[in-house]
C-alpha cells in the first residue's frame, strides 16, 4: 500500500512539474491568434489624371423608321425582329396584285398613246391633221407616262425596303394588317448601333471651378481625349470612347453644358436608351495622394482612413478627399506620405488591434483604373 502511495505521488509531482515547464514556454497557442493580416499600401505623391463621372444615356448614331408608303394589306413579314439588316433589304410586302394590274394598264395606256403620236406626226406635215390636235396627242402620252411612273412606284413600294442598314426592332404590325390608308403607317424602327452615342451633360459651376484651378496653376489641363463608359453595374466598358463635342450655350433650366461621346460597339452590348455613366479627363496634377475608393471610409464626422503605425497597430486618421482619379480617390489633406493605409481587410479590425501588414497587389480592373 505504501509502494502504491508512493507511486501516486510521484507520478502527480511529474505532471505538476510539465504544466510548469509548458507555463515557463508559451507556444503560439498560448499566446492568443496570431495578428491579422491585412492589405496595405504606402501612401505617396504621385501625377495623376483628375476625372469625373458624369451621367448619361445612350442613344443610336442614325435611326430610321420604316414606314408604308402605299395603301394595302400587309401580305408577308421577311425579317427577324432583332435582327441585322442591310440597306435596301426587303422587309415587307404588302399586297402587289392591285398594284401590278394598274401598272400594266399604265403601261397600255403609254403604248396607245406612242401608237397616236406616231401615226400624226406624218400627218401633220400634210395638214390632215391639226397642230393643236398633234399637241394634244403628245400630251396625252406625257400623261400617260408620268402615270406608268406612278404606278411602277407604288408596285416598287409595296415591297417595303430597309433605309438603312443596322439593327430592325419588333414589327409594328402583323401579317394581315391594312396600312398606309390616310397616313404612312409606322412598321419598325431601324438604328446603327456600332459606333454608339452617349449624351450627358456637365455642371457649367464644375466646369469654371475647374478653369479658374488651371488659370492659376494648382492644375494643369489633360491632354486625354478618351473617355471612359461605366455600365449600370459599376463594371468599366472594355473599349474606351471619344469626346465629339459641347455645347456653347448653357441650358438656363439646369445650368448644365450638353456634351456627347462615341463608342466603338462592335458585339452591339450597348443598347439605345441605357443609363451610363462617363469618366471625363479634366485636368492633370503632378503631386496627388491616390487611394481605392474601399480605403476611404465615409462618416457623419468626414472621411478617415485606417494605417498600420510602427508597433503594427492600427490607428485611425481623419483625411479630406477632393476629386476622383479613375476609380480612386484624390487625398487632400490628413496624408503626408510614408503611412501604410489599409486597402483590404477594415472589416477584421479596430483601432488599437495588432496587425500583419502585407503589401496590396491589385488586380487587374484595380490596376486599370488607378492608371486613369
Amino acid at each position: 500500500m505504501e509502494i502504491r502511495t508512493l507511486a501516486l505521488a510521484l507520478a502527480a509531482a511529474a505532471m505538476l512539474a510539465a504544466c510548469a515547464g509548458e507555463k515557463k514556454d508559451p507556444g503560439p497557442a498560448a499566446g492568443g491568434m496570431p495578428p491579422t493580416e491585412v492589405n496595405v499600401v504606402t501612401a505617396a505623391a504621385a501625377a495623376a489624371t483628375l476625372t469625373q463621372e458624369l451621367p448619361g444615356r445612350l442613344q443610336a448614331v442614325r435611326s430610321a423608321q420604316v414606314r408604308a408608303r402605299v395603301e394595302g394589306v400587309v401580305e408577308k413579314r421577311l425579317f427577324e425582329e432583332g435582327s441585322d439588316v442591310v440597306a435596301g433589304k426587303s422587309l415587307f410586302l404588302i399586297e402587289p396584285r392591285t398594284y401590278a394590274a394598274n401598272a400594266a394598264s399604265a403601261e397600255a395606256d403609254v403604248g396607245v398613246a406612242k401608237v397616236t403620236v406616231e401615226r400624226y406626226k406624218p400627218l401633220l406635215e400634210i395638214n390632215a391633221v391639226s397642230r393643236q390636235e398633234y399637241d394634244q396627242a403628245v400630251a396625252r402620252l406625257k400623261q400617260a407616262e408620268a402615270a406608268l411612273a406612278r404606278a411602277r412606284l407604288d408596285l416598287e413600294n409595296a415591297n417595303v425596303p430597309a433605309p438603312i442598314s443596322g439593327r430592325i426592332g419588333r414589327a409594328m404590325v402583323t401579317e394581315g394588317a391594312l396600312v398606309g390608308r390616310g397616313e404612312s403607317s409606322l412598321l419598325a424602327t431601324i438604328e446603327q448601333l456600332d459606333p454608339i452615342y452617349v449624351n450627358f451633360t456637365q455642371s457649367n459651376a464644375d466646369l469654371l471651378r475647374l478653369q479658374q484651378a488651371i488659370k492659376a496653376g494648382r492644375l494643369k489641363r489633360s491632354a486625354q481625349a478618351r473617355v471612359e463608359l461605366l455600365l449600370e453595374d459599376g463594371a468599366v466598358y472594355p473599349l474606351p470612347g471619344r469626346l465629339m463635342f459641347s455645347d456653347l450655350a448653357v441650358d438656363p433650366n439646369t445650368g448644365s453644358i450638353q456634351l456627347r461621346a462615341e463608342f466603338p460597339n462592335p458585339k452591339r452590348e450597348l443598347l439605345p436608351g441605357t443609363f451610363v455613366r462617363i469618366r471625363v479627363p479634366e485636368a492633370e496634377t503632378d503631386k496627388a495622394i491616390k487611394l481605392p475608393q474601399r480605403a476611404v471610409q465615409m462618416s457623419p464626422q468626414g472621411a478617415s482612413v485606417m494605417i498600420v503605425d510602427a508597433d503594427n497597430k492600427v490607428q485611425p486618421l481623419p483625411v479630406t478627399t477632393g476629386a476622383m482619379a479613375g476609380a480612386d480617390w484624390i487625398i487632400e489633406s490628413g496624408l503626408k506620405g510614408g503611412e501604410r493605409v489599409i486597402i483590404d481587410g477594415l472589416q477584421k479590425v479596430h483601432p488599437g488591434s495588432s496587425v500583419k501588414p502585407v503589401p496590396w497587389k491589385p488586380t487587374a480592373s484595380a490596376a486599370t483604373g488607378a492608371k486613369k
